[in-house]
Order: structure tokens, then C-alpha cells, then sequence
């Protein structure tokens, strides 16, 4: 878990970095199949969709989940391995950030067809599928993996920082 806004960041770049990679071109894949502008298609929405994502991550739902999951959902079982909690919150995250990429994606590709709840939520059931997995499974881990390896790089940095003893 990021302990500080900076490795917020970081965690919030790796993990919306690779979600928004795969996501749109599974997106893509669904709606034109793939064809010989696949690739032209995902790079060319990947910026502005990174971007809402990371808005989205760290100013709506990451907060929003934070805020239930430690009033309402933590309790004692869960405190016992950190797993537990990062786990909870991912597919918590998971939720709430297909909840709003699924209608950005409806309204950046005007895919509303013909009737709009039924579009969004058949978008919406087709998201969670494929991102819960890979989230948990797959990009989760090497977000965790990347965080823990800078957390281990910058401790050694910080513990030696104690006070010195003033002497008389």
C-alpha cells in the first residue's frame, strides 16, 4: 500500500497505466474486432483516457472506496494480513472505476445505441469481467511488485536519517 502521495502516484501510474492499456484495446477488439488499425486505435485513445482515469483514480473513486472500506468494511480478520485489505480495495477500485471508464468510453466513442441503460450496462457486465481478473491476477501484482521495490529502495534511506544524541 503507498504510504505517502508520492508513491500514491507512482502506484496510481503503473496500475491506471496498464489498466487503461489493456482495457482499451480489449474495448476495441469488442467493437471492430482486429483489424489493421487496431493498434492506431488504442494509442490514439490511450492519452486522453489515461488521463481520466487517473482523475477519476485519485480524486472520485479511490477516495469514495477508501473512505467505506475504513468506516464500514475493515475489520479485525482483515487486519491480520495486509493482503486482505489491498485485495478488498482493488476489487472495490475495480468497480467503481468500470462504473465510470465504461460510460467515458460510451460517450468518447458515441457508442449509446439504441437504447442507453441496456448499451452501458451490457458495457458495464463486459468491463467487470475483464478487468477484475486482470487486475487481480495480473496488473495488480506487478503495480504491488514495482511499489514494494521502491518502498525497499527508499527505507534504508530514511531509517539511518534518526536523531543524533546531543551530548553534553
Amino acid at each position: 500500500m503507498p504510504k505517502n502521495f508520492k508513491e500514491e502516484l507512482l502506484f496510481t501510474a503503473v496500475m491506471a497505466g496498464l489498466m487503461v492499456l489493456v482495457m482499451a484495446g480489449y474495448n476495441i477488439a469488442l467493437a471492430d474486432g482486429f483489424s489493421h488499425h487496431f493498434i492506431r486505435e488504442v494509442l490514439t485513445g490511450y492519452p486522453l483516457a489515461l488521463m481520466v482515469a487517473a482523475i477519476c483514480d485519485l480524486g472520485i473513486i479511490g477516495p469514495t472506496v477508501k473512505s467505506i472500506f475504513f468506516k464500514f468494511i475493515l475489520n479485525d480478520y482483515m487486519k491480520k494480513k495486509q493482503i486482505r485489505i489491498a485485495l478488498t480495495i482493488s476489487c472495490m477500485m475495480v468497480v467503481g472505476m468500470v462504473t465510470l471508464m465504461s460510460l467515458f468510453g460510451m460517450i468518447v466513442t458515441q457508442n449509446f445505441g439504441g437504447n442507453f441503460f441496456l448499451t452501458y450496462l451490457h458495457t458495464w457486465i463486459f468491463n467487470v469481467f475483464m478487468a477484475l481478473p486482470l487486475q487481480l491476477i495480473v496488473v495488480g501484482p506487478i503495480a504491488r511488485a514495482i511499489l514494494g521495490a521502491v518502498q525497499k529502495r527508499t527505507a534504508p534511506a530514511t531509517e539511518n536519517l534518526e536523531p543524533e544524541s546531543v551530548e553534553d
